[in-house]
């Protein structure tokens, strides 16, 4: 399935709008990347253990966006955006959400 941040997937026509899909994760720090993190801001630089954290939790929330779509019906997702937010100290929420719709090859 097309997921796209534009409008419109260029070559094809949307036939049909289903509506609004969407898929959330809410992820949690851990103890143990937590303490690599620590000793990480002492150096400074890039803490890799959050960086892939973050990118695991966007890549569920972008699946579950297409799994929601896809039980819509859904040959594409147009206007995909992704937001952030904090739920608790040390848990974030990420949603990745579009526009579900059914296209035509032009």
């Amino acid at each position: 399935m097309k997921a796209v941040s534009t409008d419109q997937i260029q070559g094809q026509t949307i036939t049909e709008t289903l509506g609004m899909t969407r898929g959330s994760t809410v992820r949690a720090r851990n103890f143990g990347r937590d303490i690599f993190a620590f000793l990480k801001t002492i150096v400074g630089g890039e803490i890799s253990e959050y960086t892939q954290l973050q990118a695991d939790a966007r890549e569920q929330a972008y699946q579950r966006m297409i799994d929601d779509a896809r039980s819509m019906g859904a040959d594409a997702v147009v206007s995909v955006r992704f937001t952030s937010s904090v739920i608790a100290q040390g848990a974030s929420e990420i949603l990745a959400y579009g526009t579900a719709v059914k296209m035509r090859q032009d």
